[in-house]
C-alpha cells in the first residue's frame, strides 16, 4: 500500500484559472495592456497613463508623459523589456505612435495623424520593425498604416488595394486588439460601427486586403471588438454592443479558413471586448469583457465561464499560460492557472 499512497500523494494537483488583483496606482481607464514576461508587462489608458511592472505586477510605476496634451493611450504593444509604442486615439493630430526604447523614461513621437477624418483605434507588430496601424474609414475608404523600420516611417495602405468601407465603418477602440498578426505576414481586422459587422485580411503584411461578412450584429454601439487567431486558419472574433455589457446577442463567431468565412457561436455571457489565443494550447481561447470572461478549449465553438472580474482588455505572455488584463478605475489582474 505505501507505494501507492506516495504515488497518490505526488499526483500533480491540477490549478484552477484565478486572477490576483494588483494596484496600478492611479484610477485611468486602462485599455490597453502587454505582457512580454513573466515580470514584464506594460499597461496604458486615459489621462496620458503609461505603466510598466518589472516585479510581475507587484508593483506598478507610472511612466514618463510622452506629450503635454492630454491624450487617451488606448492601447500599448511591447516588443521587448525596454521597448514599447503606444497609441492614441483621437479625431485628427490626437491620433499619435510614440515609441520608446529605454523603458520609459523617454517617447519619441513617431506618427502624428494630418486627416481630421481619420481616428486612428489599434496597432499590431509582427516584430521590432514591422507594424500595422488602423482607423475609422474616412470619406468612404478604410485608413490603414504601416511600417517596416521600427516605426522611423508609417505609410499608408493605398486606398486601392482596399475594400471600400460601409457608411461610418470602422472600429472600436476598446481593447487595442481589433487588428491582429500572425507569423511574419498574416493580418485581420474587425470592423463595426456599421450596417455589418466584417473582417478584412491580409497575407501579405497589409499590402493587399480582402474582406469578409460576418453573422455579428452590428450597429452605431456594436460589431467586432477584438480578433484572435491560433494559427493561420484558426480564429475567433468577439464584441457585441459596449452600451449592453450584460448581453451576448450575436457577439461571438469562428472561422477555419482565415477568415474568409465566418460561423456565428453562442455560449459568451455577455459583451466581450477582448479575445486570446491561449499560447500552446491546441484550440484555447479566453474572451473578456467589463463584466466577466469565458473560455473555450475547442476553438470558439463553446465556452464556459473564467473567475471574475472583468476587464477591458488582456494580453498573455508569448508563450505561456498567464497574462494580465487591465480596465476601469485603474484595475489591473493577473491571470494564472490557465491549462493547455
Amino acid at each position: 500500500m505505501k507505494p501507492i499512497l506516495i504515488a497518490i500523494l505526488l499526483a500533480p494537483v491540477a490549478l484552477a484559472p484565478a486572477w490576483t488583483l494588483q494596484t496600478s496606482g492611479g484610477n485611468a481607464r486602462l485599455r490597453g495592456v502587454s505582457a512580454v514576461s513573466e515580470t514584464v508587462a506594460w499597461a496604458s489608458g486615459s489621462g496620458n497613463t503609461i505603466l510598466r511592472t518589472e516585479d510581475a505586477g507587484s508593483t506598478w510605476t507610472r511612466l514618463a508623459n510622452p506629450a503635454t496634451d492630454r491624450l487617451d493611450f488606448r492601447d500599448v504593444d511591447a516588443v521587448g523589456e525596454r521597448v514599447a509604442y503606444v497609441l492614441s486615439i483621437g479625431a485628427g493630430s490626437l491620433s499619435r505612435i510614440y515609441k520608446t526604447i529605454d523603458a520609459g523614461a523617454t517617447w519619441t513621437l513617431q506618427f502624428a495623424n494630418a486627416d481630421a477624418d481619420a481616428f486612428f483605434d489599434a496597432m499590431a507588430f509582427w516584430d521590432a520593425d514591422h507594424g500595422i496601424a488602423v482607423s475609422d474609414s474616412a470619406k468612404g475608404a478604410f485608413v490603414i498604416i504601416t511600417t517596416e523600420d521600427g516605426g522611423k516611417t508609417w505609410s499608408r495602405v493605398p486606398p486601392q488595394n482596399l475594400p471600400a468601407a460601409l457608411p461610418n465603418e470602422g472600429a472600436f477602440a476598446a481593447s487595442g486588439t481589433n487588428v491582429t498578426v500572425f507569423g511574419t505576414s498574416h493580418v485581420w481586422f474587425g470592423t463595426g460601427a456599421a450596417a455589418r459587422a466584417r473582417v478584412l485580411r491580409s497575407a501579405d503584411r497589409g499590402r493587399t486586403w480582402q474582406i469578409a461578412e460576418t453573422p455579428l450584429a452590428a450597429a452605431q454601439s456594436s460589431g467586432i471588438y477584438s480578433v484572435a487567431f491560433r494559427d493561420p486558419l484558426h480564429g475567433v472574433i468577439v464584441g457585441g454592443d459596449y452600451a449592453k455589457e450584460q448581453e451576448a446577442v450575436d457577439n461571438a463567431a469562428v472561422t477555419s479558413d482565415g477568415g474568409q468565412t465566418w460561423s456565428l457561436v453562442n455560449g459568451l455571457r455577455g459583451f466581450r471586448s477582448v479575445v486570446a489565443y491561449v499560447p500552446g494550447s491546441k484550440s484555447s481561447f479566453i474572451a473578456i469583457g467589463p463584466q466577466g470572461g469565458d473560455v473555450s478549449s475547442d476553438d470558439g465553438r463553446t465556452w464556459s465561464a473564467l473567475p471574475d472580474p472583468g476587464f477591458d482588455t488582456f494580453s498573455f505572455v508569448r508563450g505561456k499560460t498567464l497574462g494580465w488584463g487591465s480596465g476601469a478605475r485603474g484595475s489591473i489582474g493577473r491571470l494564472d492557472g490557465l491549462t493547455r
